[in-house]
């Protein structure tokens, strides 16, 4: 077995990099590369920056695909740029624009990694007759015990960097095609490594923001991509009292504090929240922190990775439904509907529906699902 647990010597092993142009995925590619590996890097053209804001010369995708062909030509690398645009504008910023009209929080990169990334790029590489597909998510893959029950996806070493909330979706025949590096790695080992190899992008600094979002002007991409749906509304409160007005719910997000628009308020009282968000009526409801707390939620499309099936009785297990929490215990059951239901042992805040709620087993990631609107509302 070679390092990537495949029964072939690395010179005979083909491995396609998905390349982002950023280091994570240079170094991850780098590493392959020293390894002895067939190395091909992909880049995807996913969106034109500037088309996304409606400005002109923004085109942050295009220097990123410039820096990938510059990782490749130093690693003497084949490097192909494939068009996804298509692709990625209709699974992807879609999905996006049309979850926040639905007063849903969305989580795009989770879209991207269980549409674009993992379903067409895999299939990609597969017809370039490559054994495996390596990225640069700080996540683990392993073997499952003693061989049988197949492969396994768990958190990262390093904790603060791990992103196994962003790939629950991923399915088991996907985690057997993939490959994930650097998820032994800390940030400062990756950084290193990247300057061991005098990559082109040692220092480029890592990105914050949503791809074509940027500044993080949620809203205003929204409002570009479905200007017919940015419907004016009252702001309410929790007896349905009219406290003031908004320009469209696609400003607010639940939990929210700050920008509500509501004036002439003792500046003494308890600060006041949105609780959540009711679309078909373009109404915002707020109140204080207490009414954020939910004690269970529904889940609907689940993925589930664990060698037996979901628990129908109910599983002690941890879940994280924001990307930068820790884990917090939880017990988890699937229903006849096919949905899964997740109790709290203590009442969460700020639930969001259109959030993803992932499980986990200690380490070992045992999938997720969506959080249902109707539920995450009746909850708080």
């Amino acid at each position: 077995m070679n390092s990537l647990g495949l029964d072939k010597k690395p010179a005979d092993t083909r491995v396609v990099v998905a390349m982002s142009g950023g280091v994570d995925s240079s170094v991850t590619a780098a590493l392959l590369a020293e390894a002895g590996y067939q190395v091909v890097g992909i880049t995807l053209q996913l969106y034109d920056h500037g088309a996304a804001v409606s400005r002109k010369g923004a085109c942050c995708a295009g220097q990123d695909i410039h820096d990938a062909r510059n990782v490749a030509a130093a690693l003497d690398m084949p490097h192909y740029v494939l068009d996804y645009e298509s692709r990625f504008r209709e699974a992807v910023i879609d999905d996006f624009a049309d979850a926040y009209i639905r007063g849903e929080t969305p989580i795009p990169c989770v879209r991207c990694n269980q549409t674009v990334k993992f379903r067409d790029l895999l299939s990609t590489a597969r017809d370039l007759e490559a054994d495996a597909l390596a990225t640069g998510h700080y996540v683990r893959r392993a073997d499952g015990a003693g061989g049988a029950g197949g492969a396994e996806l768990h958190r990262a070493v390093d904790h603060e960097r791990d992103q196994s909330y962003f790939l629950f979706a991923t399915t088991a025949a996907q985690l057997d095609f993939l490959r994930f590096p650097l998820g032994g790695m800390t940030k400062d080992e990756t950084r290193a490594a990247a300057a061991r190899f005098a990559l082109p992008v040692a220092d480029k600094p890592d990105s914050q923001d949503i791809c074509f979002v940027p500044q993080g002007s949620y809203a205003r991409v929204v409002e570009k991509l479905r200007p017919e749906a940015i419907v004016p509304g009252e702001i309410v409160d929790m007896a349905g009292r009219v406290v003031g007005r908004h320009d469209g719910i696609i400003n607010y997000t639940v939990g929210q504090r700050r920008g509500l628009g509501i004036g002439g308020r003792d500046p003494d009282s308890d600060p006041l929240y949105v609780v959540r968000l009711e679309p078909e009526r373009h109404r915002v409801v707020i109140g204080p922190r207490a009414a954020l707390g939910c004690a269970a939620v529904r889940l609907d499309s689940v993925n589930w990775l664990g060698a037996d099936p979901a628990p129908t009785d109910g599983a002690a297990l941890s879940v994280k439904i924001r990307s930068t929490m820790a884990p917090v215990p939880a017990t988890v059951r699937a229903t006849p509907d096919g949905t899964v239901e997740v109790a709290f042992e203590t009442p969460e805040f700020g639930v969001s529906p259109g959030q993803a709620c992932v499980f986990y087993d200690g380490d070992r990631v045992l999938g997720g699902g969506w959080i249902r609107r109707e539920a995450a509302q009746a909850a708080a």
